[in-house]
């Protein structure tokens, strides 16, 4: 059993396989002289179906069911249902492309296919846009976290102010308990019961809502939602288009298809481990979408989160306010991780491209992820808004990864395996992302500079 030893993005431990006489210098998955990993490794017998989807349906639903309902606000119910459905298709083309071009090319990776068709410049591109969109991501993570469990009436409400549960410690204690722990496995299939559970405490958040929601509606505290978008001058349709990056976002899983695809026990399964996870995840943000809009109306913020903060108006509504709180940021905590691994593998890729796998390096293994959760800590305690965090990760790393690269790989087509309608589609990916996210990088710009010039 071997593998090949030039390691690229997401290939770390994935299951052996019988070498061909074709394949490279065999090398050993994991170091013999690792003990008790090595037995573990024997062991593994390759991903079930089940974790297969939950660790890829995590990968999807992070921070960004959070920005949904300020979606609807801009887009209105009609627009924004049908622009989540059309993204979730769009992301189900652009990595049906990798899936089936990995193939053809016998690449294990996303990173692996960019370097067969556009060589080293084309792999380095695809990691530095993973790093932006992961970190960025991370970021926000920590911001929602930190936001959640240090608000008043949580923790402080509970056990009154004390050292232990102010800002910063909240965001040490998490990050020394919780995220660096779940940081350290080596094998994605490892967080598959983590996944589980965070998808479940996100659908806790959803039940939540739309109970709140229902049950005020029905009382007649709350006003019918706007169905189609609000536009009355050029600056209004203009901001239409700031929306994309967050729709963008709220789909990117790319970087972790092929790592979850190499465990799985049966990789033909992929396919439907793909859709099975945005379905689940399209469902979810759908009905986030309309019970968050539905409670909030035009009040809604561009972080949900942040509209718990008030009387809702119904018994025991303090004590729904903290649950939401609570259970989002703990699913948090538990996405953190599922994303953290391909940011690890890319950086490792990128500041060391000859060395040996990852796996195969403990010290390289711990600095590695000591430096990037000390990055993604710095830069909680910087970026004041999630809104303006999504808007430059999602127009810039996120439409890279999701659609521009794979549409790029099938233009490029060097073994003319790309049918007319591929090619049209992949048009069609580019030159939407391109000039979606050109207008909102344009409508974002003109915004801030608007609400940054000095008043006469």
């Amino acid at each position: 059993f071997c593998i090949n030893p030039k390691m690229t993005i997401q290939d770390v431990a994935p299951i052996p396989r019988r070498c061909s006489s074709s394949d490279d210098v065999a090398a050993p998955l994991l170091p013999t002289t690792q003990g008790d990993e090595e037995v573990a490794h024997d062991e593994f017998n390759g991903a079930s179906f089940s974790g297969a989807v939950f660790n890829l349906a995590t990968t999807i639903i992070g921070a960004g069911i959070m920005a949904l309902p300020a979606t609807m606000k801009i887009l209105g119910l009609v627009l924004g249902i049908t622009m989540i459905v059309v993204m979730a298709f769009l992301s189900d083309a652009s990595i049906e492309f990798l899936l089936r071009f990995s193939k053809v090319k016998k690449s294990r990776s996303y990173g692996g296919l960019m370097g067969d068709s556009f060589g080293k410049p084309g792999k380095v591109l695809l990691q530095v846009a993973v790093l932006v969109n992961n970190i960025g991501v991370l970021i926000v993570y920590m911001i929602i976290i930190e936001d959640g469990i240090h608000h008043y009436g949580v923790l402080e409400g509970w056990f009154g102010h004390h050292w232990w549960n102010g800002r910063l410690a909240i965001l040490i204690i998490t990050t020394l308990a919780v995220f660096a722990p779940l940081a350290c496995f080596k094998r994605i299939d490892s967080l598959r019961f983590t996944s589980a559970l965070s998808v479940a405490l996100a659908v806790v958040f959803l039940i939540i809502t739309a109970g709140i929601s229902i049950m005020k509606f029905i009382n007649g505290g709350v006003a019918m939602p706007r169905l189609f978008p609000d536009v009355s001058d050029l600056t209004s349709f203009l901001n239409l288009f700031t929306v994309v990056p967050v729709l963008v976002t709220a789909f990117i899983c790319h970087y972790n298809v092929h790592s979850i695809q190499n465990e799985l026990d049966d990789e033909t399964q992929i396919k439907p481990v793909v859709r099975s996870a945005l379905v689940l995840c399209s469902s979810v943000y759908i009905m986030i979408s309309i019970f968050g809009f539905l409670l909030f109306g035009d009040d809604t913020l561009d972080d949900v989160l942040s509209n718990f903060d008030t009387d809702l108006g119904i018994p025991l509504g303090s004590v729904l306010n903290d649950a939401v709180r609570v259970s989002y940021a703990l699913h948090l905590m538990l996405v953190f991780p599922i994303v953290f691994y391909p940011l690890r593998i890319n950086i490792d890729g990128l500041l060391f491209p000859s060395a040996p796998s990852l796996t195969s390096s403990n010290v390289r293994f711990g600095c590695l992820s000591a430096g990037l959760i000390s990055v993604i800590f710095l830069g909680a305690n910087c970026i004041p808004s999630i809104w303006d965090a999504f808007q430059f990760t999602g127009a810039t790393a996120a439409v890279c990864l999701g659609f521009i690269f794979p549409a790029s790989i099938i233009l490029k087509d060097r073994h003319g395996k790309a049918s007319s309608r591929d090619t049209i589609l992949a048009v069609f990916m580019v030159v939407l992302a391109v000039l979606a996210n050109a207008i909102a990088i344009y409508s974002d710009a003109y915004a801030l500079f608007k609400r940054n010039a000095p008043r006469e």
